[in-house]
């Protein structure tokens, strides 16, 4: 027996990769399958079952695609109506894949569908369980995302998620492995720890939803206390992985036509489509495309785009580093943008080779804004997470969340430099790219965030262990 877990950073998501004697089995695949075909060729397996734990929000699964390819069932839990054919568990229903064996537990809370896969070896011991969003490590799916599921609120869905935890998964010996669907960063919880892989006899010490003393109303009230609206393209993603999608190759024709800047310019006129610059930030700095927002590669892209473009159908022009044209395209798709319609032949340097009119954001550093604040009144607005201010921030600084910004434009100066951070500088970039696509153009970037700030000696508020919060 032989359990991958396959980590896409960017997303904080976990697919796993499960072979014995020559049968595998794939929990919650990614979109792009070809990974997952080529590891089974490369072990002279075949890929048998592939299942998931419920209807995912956060990203596209490529259980449609692998199913086509392979012939492999799909397989969900209890309540699961998707639109193509699948095969519907019964509770407690077992798969044999080689010599182990695979249990359906189903757990509903995050979503009514949702189901914990138990792993059990060649001698009947539970050996692991896959939990989806059910149970992550240090924390619990959010049960706010299947409200509009009939009449069921989250505190119906929290209420569930409580039996669940209890009925199926604490009874388990603490030696059983915890596999979860995501970890810190994702937006499918509150308090995920960065490790992916666990004991359930450990989590059950640090995990604060499986403390044996809480009552159901506590566990309630814990687990929809501080939860921040879902990002819009959540049921967007819903809808997909419930109804079905392009392969994600016809996608990868479709947006991966090179145009040049004049037919780049023409057809974003004609289309409406963003222009879409994931190029690092100081590049993006130093010469954009007017009205081009920035999302870099080299952060948290896919969930950023998806929760600032939000719209799944919006049509994308993109400005790439030179060769990683279909990366980009792939990353979009993981979470349904598919609707790329070509990129930026030669890059940005081929935009200013064609005299092509282009703007740039002006930036100062720790230093420089340190010189200044201390004897002016301009404003500055802080774009990281509402916990993250909380915990420390810039005295009389303003907070502004990049993930909610076009809630706060009303905010931003029109009349009057501003200055602008985040913790590092890349949301600040975005964050900067977006109030100039909306004719803000007054704003002056941090360099290097809050992190060169207190570096700078600034003087901030005092600290808050973000813990407490």
């Amino acid at each position: 027996m032989k359990i991958d877990q396959i980590y896409t950073g960017c997303l904080a998501q976990g697919a796993y990769f499960i072979e014995s004697n020559g049968e595998v089995a794939i929990i919650d695949p990614l979109r792009e399958v070809k990974p997952y075909l080529d590891k089974a060729v490369s072990k002279k397996s075949k890929i048998k079952y592939i299942f998931e734990t419920h209807f995912h929000a956060d990203f596209v699964s490529g259980h449609v695609t692998l199913a086509k390819e392979t012939g492999a069932p799909i397989i969900f839990g209890p309540n699961a109506n998707p639109s193509f054919e699948a095969l519907i568990a019964e509770d407690g229903q077992e798969f044999t894949l080689g010599e182990i064996t695979i249990k359906v537990l189903h757990t509903p809370g995050h979503t009514m569908e949702s189901t914990t896969y138990l792993l059990k070896d060649k001698d009947g011991k539970d050996h692991a369980i896959f939990s989806g969003d059910t149970l992550f490590l240090g924390d619990v799916g959010r049960p706010d995302l299947a409200q509009k599921m009939g009449p069921l609120t989250a505190h119906d869905l929290a209420g569930f998620l409580f039996d669940s935890l209890r009925a199926k998964i604490m009874p388990l010996s603490d030696d059983v492995i915890v596999y979860p669907a995501h970890g810190a960063g994702s937006a499918c919880g509150k308090k995920m720890m960065k490790e992916t892989v666990d004991t359930l006899g450990n989590q059950k010490k640090m995990n604060y939803a499986l403390r044996t003393d809480m009552t159901k109303e506590e566990f309630i009230n814990e687990v929809t206390d501080g939860l921040l609206p879902p990002p819009q393209y959540f049921p967007l993603n819903v809808k997909m992985n419930k109804e079905g999608y392009e392969d994600i190759d016809m996608v990868l024709e479709r947006g991966a036509k090179a145009l040049s800047p004049a037919l780049f310019e023409a057809t974003a006129n004609e289309t409406g489509a963003v222009i879409l610059d994931v190029r690092n930030q100081d590049d993006f700095r130093q010469g954009h495309i007017p009205g081009a927002i920035f999302i870099g590669l080299n952060g948290s892209f896919a969930p950023w785009v998806g929760a600032l473009i939000a719209d799944v159908k919006q049509p994308l022009l993109l400005v790439t580093p030179e060769g990683l044209e279909k990366e980009t395209i792939t990353r979009l798709s993981r979470v349904g943008f598919d609707q790329t319609l070509g990129y930026l032949e030669g890059g940005f340097e081929a935009w200013k080779g064609a005299a092509k009119e282009y703007d740039t954001v002006d930036q100062v550093t720790a230093e420089q804004l340190k010189s200044v604040i201390s004897v002016g009144d301009l404003p500055v607005f802080d774009v990281r997470k509402e916990s993250e201010y909380q915990s420390e921030h810039v005295l009389n600084a303003d907070n502004t969340p990049l993930d909610f910004l076009n809630e706060y434009l009303a905010e931003f100066p029109t009349d009057q430099p501003f200055y602008l951070h985040c913790a590092g500088g890349y949301r600040s970039m975005i964050a900067a790219s977006i109030l100039k696509s909306r004719g803000i153009h007054h704003l002056i970037d941090v360099k290097g965030g809050f992190k060169a700030i207190q570096e700078a000696g600034i003087a901030v508020s005092q600290f808050v262990c973000p813990t407490t919060l």
